[in-house]
């Protein structure tokens, strides 16, 4: 078997200091029959979807190029295989068939909506924004369109802006985008990093709702910019922009401090899960699923553990799809409600870390 010292996200790395214990919510022993403040309105999920690229590249295909083992892969990182879009598809490209299947399951036109959030780090081009470029193709003249690049994090970065444009009435209907073409800025010579990332997308669509009980109740964000070389892509930018330098150096792909990077999912995802509860007067055990971000299977274990969660509370998909960036928690969170892991009445969590660093979570009630 290969020798992988290099590659993050290890067992070894899980963090056990007292700081990141965390403790059930002083208010914890009632759920408040409404989170949403008086005068705000309530933001609901009335459709999801995702999109897939058709080509999987497996584990065994991997051996073929770098020095590792399925095996290997496996037992580190939960992963058999990953989807890689065609040479000619765009991140706009995956996110306009993720829209469009979100937008048919909530019975949704685009002319009804009011705004259009897309997070990526792997947008068509610097800009226009790919928001933008989606808004076109769907059909929705004159809607606002931004992008949000929050790294992993992003989808929930874009579906708590969403939240808060329809609280305070700004928008009635958001749709919100989740899409990475990661495969762009992977480094395929690098075993470290080449064997946890993949393409893909999801979306869903956001309303305005009368009923004060159900929806997106709470958010929290947060990030450490003093760590962002953690998690970066040195090249393209006004810092670094592409030369015969920057392509021989290859600073044009994703590099990763992978052991320092598990410390702080695990940490920032399990205290996100706790303050979202202490916003909503709500206990642990009130979670029907948490559905954190999909970049390691010992991440999501380590998570879980330190919530005390069993993993059947827990959902996994990160074996069919690795980690597709801002699109892992909104694709988990579609095949979750479709495949009935979600009813009326339950309480759920998407948590996610990311580039930036970036943290946080939202808490919905369906």
């Amino acid at each position: 078997m290969p020798v992988h010292d290099e590659l993050p996200l290890t067992e070894q790395s899980t963090p056990t200091d007292a700081q990141t214990l965390l403790h059930p919510s002083p208010h914890a022993d009632r759920l408040a029959e409404s989170h949403v403040p008086k005068g705000l309105n309530s933001a609901v999920i009335t459709g999801t979807g995702f999109y897939m690229p058709e080509k999987v590249l497996t584990n065994a295909d991997l051996e073929k190029m770098v020095d590792t083992s399925d095996e290997w892969i496996i037992e580190r990182t939960g992963i058999k295989e990953r989807r890689i879009a065609r040479p000619e598809q765009a991140a706009s490209d995956l996110a306009l068939e993720a829209a469009r299947r979100a937008l048919n399951d909530a019975h949704t036109r685009p002319s009804e909506l009011d705004l259009i959030l897309v997070a990526t780090v792997t947008g068509d081009m610097l800009f226009p924004s790919t928001a933008c470029l989606l808004q076109d193709r769907l059909g929705a003249p004159k809607v606002g369109a931004m992008d949000v690049s929050a790294g992993c994090t992003g989808f929930i970065y874009a579906l708590d802006t969403a939240r808060q444009h329809i609280a305070t009435g700004a928008a009635r209907t958001v749709l919100v985008v989740g899409v990475e073409v990661l495969s762009r800025i992977t480094d395929w010579t690098d075993r470290g990093t080449c064997v946890l990332l993949g393409d893909g997308s999801g979306a869903a669509v956001v309303k305005q709702s009368e009923h004060k009980h159900v929806g997106i109740v709470a958010g929290v964000l947060g990030a450490d910019g003093s760590r962002g070389v953690d998690l970066y892509m040195p090249g393209g930018g006004s810092r670094h922009p592409a030369t015969e330098e920057t392509l021989r150096k290859r600073m044009h792909y994703l590099k990763m401090n992978g052991n320092a990077i598990f410390k702080v999912a695990v940490r920032s995802m399990a205290q996100t899960v706790t303050q979202l509860l202490d916003k909503i007067g709500a206990k642990p055990e009130d979670i029907k699923l948490l559905i954190p971000h999909q970049a390691n299977l010992r991440i999501i274990e380590a998570v879980a553990k330190q919530l005390h969660f069993s993993m059947d509370r827990v959902f996994v998909n990160i074996q069919k799809y690795a980690n597709t960036s801002s699109a892992t928690t909104i694709i988990a969170l579609d095949e979750a409600r479709k495949t009935g892991l979600i009813g009326p009445g339950d309480l759920t969590m998407l948590v996610a870390f990311g580039a930036g660093l970036t943290w946080g979570g939202v808490a919905i009630r369906w």
